[in-house]
């Protein structure tokens, strides 16, 4: 299995991302320039936080509309894993690959510390490593983490369990304490804590790690097992 960690100008965790996969996973990654449109020989695809084009308009708009966001798109028809973390988060919803908006949080400032993140769904390609209603510790570092989406909105994300991951005590005003959904299909995912920042305990917490394994699992299942 071949990941890409898709690294915008302004990108900052990509490298983390790629820490995460080549180093603990011990799995095949690439640090993609944005401006390389050929992702045809990867099989899962991340977008990591930072400050793409420097949050100019709003975190995540410039890089919504660059070129390679049209082969992400294109992945994700095919039903192939696309995360995104933080900024990746924001890229996604201002793609319109999955519902709603970043805003900022409801102090107005920067947030950057561990965070109890419950996992709500564990039937998705990313989360069968976990128990559901674990409680699990994930860092968060943002100033545009406040999900929100109207009320249609939220009933569909309910009923359709595209809430994956929520906050225990919601530390930027987010919708319904909402950290993570998936869209409809269940092979995207967007969310605001840093799984690739929770890989080894030594720094804090190695929750992050299962969630990478889960997609590798999944992905094995889906194109080794039963191909």
């Amino acid at each position: 299995m071949k990941f890409a960690v898709i690294v915008f100008p302004g990108s900052n965790c990509d490298r983390d991302m790629y820490h995460a996969i080549k180093d603990i996973l011990g799995k095949e990654a690439d640090l993609v320039w944005y401006q390389n449109s050929n992702l045809e020989d990867y099989d899962a695809i991340l977008l990591p936080g930072g400050f793409s084009y420097g949050d100019y308009l709003r975190t995540g708009a410039v890089a919504a509309t660059s070129e390679v966001m049209t082969q992400v798109k294109e992945h994700a028809e095919k039903g192939k894993p696309v995360l995104g973390v933080c900024n990746g988060f924001q890229v996604l919803t201002e793609s319109g690959l999955l519902p709603g908006a970043l805003m900022k949080n409801k102090q107005l400032s920067f947030l950057c510390r561990q965070e109890n993140i419950i996992v709500e769904n564990n039937k998705t390609m990313f989360t069968t490593g976990y128990e559901k209603g674990e409680i699990v510790e994930f860092p968060i570092a943002h100033g545009e983490g406040n999900y929100f989406c109207n009320e249609e909105t939220l009933a569909e994300l309910k009923a359709n369990n595209q809430i994956v991951f929520t906050y225990q005590r919601n530390p930027n005003g987010s919708v319904a304490d909402i950290a993570g959904i998936t869209n409809k299909q269940g092979n995207v995912l967007g969310m605001m804590p840093h799984p690739e920042r929770a890989v080894e305990a030594l720094v804090g917490s190695d929750d992050g790690v299962r969630l990478f394994e889960s997609i590798i699992n999944n992905w094995r299942q889906a194109y080794v097992t039963n191909a």
